[in-house]
């Protein structure tokens, strides 16, 4: 299975990082991949919830329902598609003190199989998976340095 890993490092503190990291609901407003997102179940340590995304550069609406398990001791959520778009997709999010900054890491496993898709398309793929998981990093690390200024 494709596997993409990302990882950036955020200069606000790991709780504020991983707080707006637990509301997937506000993704849309800051990741532009997002299209909704819409939790369907939830309970502190685990959430269902529907996800609208987009890859523009194959005119593609991918729908899916993913379960995550958040552990917020160690810092982690786990999550795994339990229907839709993807063949198999699911991951992990790490949230790690470093100082007064957070170092996020984010490692999707996917699979996403069309009939008649080929080696060439599966590889814009992966480019676009690797794309989309360090755009996700990039506006978590924006939004979440702008809540700090403000706060500041």
């Amino acid at each position: 299975m494709p596997t993409v890993e990302s990882e950036v490092l955020i200069n606000a503190p790991v709780e504020q990082v991983y707080v707006l990291a637990r509301e997937i609901e506000r993704f849309p407003e800051f990741m532009e991949d997002v299209r909704e997102v819409r939790i369907l179940e939830q309970t502190p340590e685990r959430q269902v919830s529907r996800w609208v995304g987009v890859i523009k550069e194959l005119r593609r609406t991918l729908t899916w329902t993913e379960e995550d398990f958040w552990d917020d001791e160690q810092r982690v959520c786990t999550f795994r598609q339990t229907e839709g778009a993807f063949t198999a997709y699911g991951g992990r999010w790490e949230f790690r003190a470093e100082g007064d900054s957070t170092r996020v890491r984010l490692r999707v496993d996917y699979e996403y199989h069309v009939p008649l898709i080929g080696a060439r398309i599966q590889n814009l793929l992966r480019k676009k998976m690797q794309a989309n998981t360090d755009a996700m990093l990039a506006a978590l690390k924006a939004e979440a340095e702008g809540r700090a200024g403000a706060e500041g």
